[in-house]
This record gives structure tokens, C-alpha cells and sequence, in this order.
């Protein structure tokens, strides 16, 4: 069954590249309603955006969401992966900002919030998005695809010159709560240079040490260090789930990641709905649903270090 928030969940917090304090509520939604976001601070005009891979619009450090009036939200991909690994298919995320909070740099606080405020079952079965034949973009040495697969399953491969990061790999089947344990508490990372040059160009204002993870060379500068030896990779993937996610259902299919970012996750969604006969939309049994990335977790199953 199709499930949405018991309770609505608030966060307050800055945004990554704006630094300004935001506050955002994630509210319960109807079925079949999907994941939409709402600007509280526009008053004219629509502020309803669709967290749907159509509404992207390009950019190179995050995913953006715009509507037809110009109403945008960015930085969307942390909370949507929460919301793909805990299983909520129904949602309004209602924002006095134009961009989410980065919070701790992961998608841990959010996992956390939805977990201890509870999902609600409703009585409208999942529909999935049963990939069918391998779809792949590519750009320079970066590729993403997906290919048939029974369950929802991530590949992913990076390669930075900074010894801190090096060449990085790592699969996961996101089945079982695997998304909860293994990657929600992966925070998003950056090159020391990196950061000085988006501050110069008044981007990642919010950005600090305590929400990001930045490296040096073989050194990382954030205070406790690694969550995880290969954070990097794995936050790539949790990455990779939230953007997957705004295909509007969860995916059936084996998505495979080298050197990919957002852009190109978005430019894969695009080709897929544009390649006939490449899905189908599949009402999932107890069995499929079960495959899927949010069924069965728990609160206990988030790392301890998020």
C-alpha cells in the first residue's frame, strides 16, 4: 500500500548555497497525490512545484525544481531520498524559501524525523516503474543507465584525484532498509579549492565544516573526520535515489552511476520516458512491494554517528 506521513514534520535550518535560515514542514498527503513542493512565501502566482524529473531544471551542485511561473526549489535531493528510503509515496513540503535546508550535510535528520513521526498505510496500491530495456547516457567519461532488474539496485563508481576520495566503488540491492543503514548518513563532500571557488562566485554560503564533508589532498578537514571510509561513493547513491525518485514512482531496475551527478541522473530520466517500450507502470503485489526501498525499516537501523 501507498503510504504518506502520520503527522507533520518540521525542520528548520540554512540553505547550502544561500546561507539564509529556512523553515520547511513535510505534511501528510492523499493517495495518489505524489511529492509536490509549496513556496508559503510566494503569495502571487503558483506556488505549487512538482518534485517530478519534468520540473528539473539543470544545474551542476544540485537538483532544482521549477514550475511553469517560475517558482523553483533547490537542493531537493537529500529529502527526497528520505522520502524514497522510508517509503513515502504522498507528500506536501511546504518551504518559506527557495531552497531546502542542508541540515547535516546527509539525508539522516530527515530519515530520523519521518521515522519518529510514523508512516501511514492508505488503501491504494504502489505503482513502480518496471524498467524493461537498458537505457544509458553519457557524457565525457561519465555514464548512467538503467537496466531490468526484479528490485531497485545502485552501482556506482567515482574517481577524484584528491587522496582522500581516490577511486571509490560500491553496490547495494535497496531492498531491507539497506538505504537507512548504509547510506541516509553519508554527507554531501567537496575539494577544499572547490569551496573557495564557489564562495568566490557566492555559491555554498551556507556551507560549512560541520554540514559538508571537505577534503585536501589525503587530508579532511571536517572536524570527527569519515563517517564512513567510502562516504564519498555512498553519498553519491544516496544522491542518485533522490533524483531516481522524482520519476514519480519508485524504479524497478539496476541504476549504474560512473562519475555521474545530477545533471546527467536527470538526463537519463528524460531519455527513459522518451524510449518506447523502455518501462511499464506495474501495480506491485506484497512480494514486489516488499523489494522496494522504504518497506519494513526502522528507527533503530540509522547509523549512530548521523
Amino acid at each position: 500500500m501507498q503510504n504518506t506521513v502520520k503527522s507533520s514534520i518540521h525542520f528548520t535550518g540554512v540553505g547550502l548555497h544561500s546561507g539564509k535560515p529556512v523553515h520547511m514542514v513535510i505534511h501528510p498527503a492523499s493517495a495518489d497525490y505524489g511529492i509536490w513542493f509549496r513556496r508559503a512565501d510566494i503569495l502571487i502566482g503558483d506556488a505549487l512545484i512538482p518534485a517530478r524529473w519534468d520540473a528539473v531544471e539543470q544545474t551542476a551542485l544540485c537538483t532544482r525544481i521549477i514550475n511553469g511561473a517560475g517558482s523553483s526549489v533547490s537542493t531537493i535531493e537529500h529529502v527526497m531520498a528520505a522520502l524514497a528510503g522510508t517509503g513515502v509515496h504522498n507528500a506536501l513540503i511546504e518551504i518559506d524559501g527557495p531552497e531546502v535546508p542542508i541540515l547535516d550535510g546527509s539525508a539522516a535528520p530527515f530519515v530520523r524525523a519521518i521515522l519518529e513521526a510514523g508512516l501511514v498505510a492508505q488503501t491504494v496500491p504502489v505503482r513502480a516503474l518496471e524498467i524493461l530495456k537498458t537505457v544509458t547516457v553519457q557524457r565525457g567519461a561519465a555514464s548512467a543507465s538503467l537496466a531490468p532488474a526484479p528490485g531497485l539496485s545502485i552501482d556506482f563508481h567515482i574517481d577524484f584525484a584528491d587522496e582522500a576520495i581516490g577511486i571509490q566503488d560500491k553496490s547495494l540491492t535497496m531492498a531491507n532498509g539497506s538505504f537507512v543503514r548504509e547510506l541516509c548518513d553519508s554527507r554531501t563532500f567537496c575539494r577544499k579549492e572547490d569551496v573557495e571557488a564557489m564562495h568566490a562566485n557566492g555559491l555554498a554560503l551556507g556551507g560549512t565544516l560541520e554540514n559538508a564533508v571537505v577534503v585536501d589532498g589525503d587530508a579532511v578537514l571536517s572536524p570527527g573526520g569519515l563517517r564512513h571510509a567510502d562516504e564519498a561513493v555512498r553519498h553519491k547513491m544516496l544522491d542518485a535515489l533522490g533524483d531516481l525518485y522524482l520519476a514519480g514512482a519508485p524504479i524497478l531496475g539496476r541504476y549504474t552511476g560512473i562519475r555521474a551527478g545530477h545533471a546527467l541522473t536527470n538526463e537519463l530520466l528524460r531519455t527513459l520516458f522518451a524510449t518506447p517500450g523502455a518501462l511499464r507502470i506495474v501495480e506491485c503485489d506484497a512480494r514486489t512491494a516488499a523489494r522496494l526501498p522504504g518497506a519494513g525499516v526502522h528507527l533503530a537501523e540509522i547509523p549512530a554517528v548521523a
